[in-house]
């Protein structure tokens, strides 16, 4: 396995696309095994897309862009900015604000981060702030939706480490209001600092906050009606993804009547991309995690592990630790997929609770889309804002605190993951 991995990031640091590196570089590691048949390889690239849990993962992405073109974000955005519009860095704050509501809407901190930029960032350019600020708080606050469900990241891992998403998506939630609350906390004490102004001119009078949130419910519902359906057994995770199709097409087409035939054809050409690129992705990852398991690694892997400390705290630090480098350097779809398989079996020998170690995975993997060198969302919304990495990097360091911070606190408490899911499940 140690010339396949070579290959692979061989064939990254090459820019070779990151789904034939892992094809290329799996198909190698049947050619070293005389044994296999050379058969085996198409098998289980057909083999990955019959995952039925997978299922879900184009129906929340279906249902996501369904409520992009509904006009559910600008509702959204209007309901984010009469909260907290009218603080010091009150479009900041609104931007913090807008990624908790839409992380029941778009489940990618990419399309998230990109987003904002386009909407928010002209207007804070406007009010003087610097690029490279408004940047940096529009990707960090976009992790938020990584974390709150629908969350394509946690539907993957509980796929493949058979851990149940319902409890993930519980789970995902206390994480990603912790993260909303330490990054309003860096936005006040560095927006004041520059002297950043409201957004608003002064608060926004209780009655139009009640309109505007009863014109934004059936966002702020989506995420609620998906944890009441997994919990009660009404339906299964590939099941809810259907519903929350379904959902978003009423919202768009009776609710607000703003879905047209356009829209309709528009959410599902991006849905037909995005399926694409994600299960390619997936089908071609089946090769590396076969000879992951045929070489048995996460068995070397775990008393490698044991051999360094026998404290799972420890352990998991050092995990973190590793995802969080790793995640500078390859995407985090990619790292959920190749090591998803290893570290559960690591972490279940370890007596670690899987739905707690899987939210922080998650959310650690993410970060590194944020970070140089190789940060995907960090380069979309640089040029977006038409900013350089140096002066994004310069300016977004204290919300890279912010989150790591949480992580931290996360991985000290478990309960912080594993409280709303103990109460809903058990």
């Amino acid at each position: 396995m140690l010339l396949v991995f070579i290959l692979f990031f061989v064939f990254l640091l090459l820019g070779m696309p990151v789904a034939f590196a892992i094809g290329i570089s799996g198909f190698v590691f049947f050619i070293q095994q005389p044994t296999l048949p050379f058969t085996m390889p198409v098998q289980l690239i057909l083999s990955q897309t019959q995952n039925f849990p997978l299922l879900a993962i184009p129906m929340f992405i279906f249902a996501g862009n369904l409520m992009n073109n509904t006009g559910i974000t600008k509702r959204l955005i209007k309901l984010s900015s009469a909260l907290v519009g009218h603080k010091p860095g009150g479009l900041a704050h609104t931007s913090v604000v807008l990624s908790s509501l839409m992380g029941g809407v778009s489940g990618s901190a990419i399309a998230d981060a990109s987003m904002e930029s386009r909407i928010l960032g002209p207007d804070m350019t406007k009010l003087g702030y610097a690029r490279g600020y408004s940047a940096g708080i529009n990707g960090f606050s976009a992790l938020i939706t990584i974390s709150i469900p629908p969350s394509i990241g946690l539907v993957l891992y509980g796929s493949i480490g058979e851990v149940s998403i319902g409890r993930l998506f519980a789970g995902g939630i206390a994480p990603g209001l912790l993260m909303m609350l330490f990054l309003m906390v860096t936005v006040s004490i560095t927006a004041k600092k520059r002297g950043y102004l409201p957004q608003n001119k002064e608060k926004v009078p209780v009655k139009e906050v009640i309109a505007t949130t009863l014109n934004s419910i059936w966002a702020i519902f989506f995420p609620i009606i998906l944890l009441v359906s997994l919990r009660s057994g009404l339906l299964l995770p590939s099941e809810a993804g259907a519903l929350a199709s379904v959902y978003a097409f009423a919202v768009g087409l009776i609710v607000y009547r703003e879905l047209t035939w356009k829209k309709f054809k528009t959410a599902v050409f991006d849905t037909i991309l995005d399926v694409g690129m994600i299960m390619f992705l997936i089908a071609l990852s089946g090769l590396i995690s076969y000879g992951i398991t045929w070489e048995m690694i996460p068995q070397l892997l775990s008393q490698y592990l044991l051999g360094l400390s026998e404290n799972p705290l420890i352990i998991t630090l050092v995990i973190l630790l590793f995802l969080l480098i790793l995640g500078a350097f390859m995407d985090s779809t990619v790292i959920i997929l190749l090591l998803t398989s290893i570290l559960v079996p690591v972490m279940k020998k370890l007596g670690v609770d899987l739905v707690y170690f899987g939210v922080i995975m998650v959310i650690t993997c993410a970060v590194g889309l944020l970070t140089p060198p190789v940060g995907v969302a960090m380069y979309s919304i640089c040029s977006i804002m038409d900013c350089s990495i140096g002066e994004y990097t310069k300016e977004s360091w204290p919300f890279l605190i912010a989150i790591v911070l949480v992580i931290f606190l996360c991985m000290l408490f478990p309960s912080i993951v594993t409280f709303i899911p103990d109460l809903i499940y058990d």
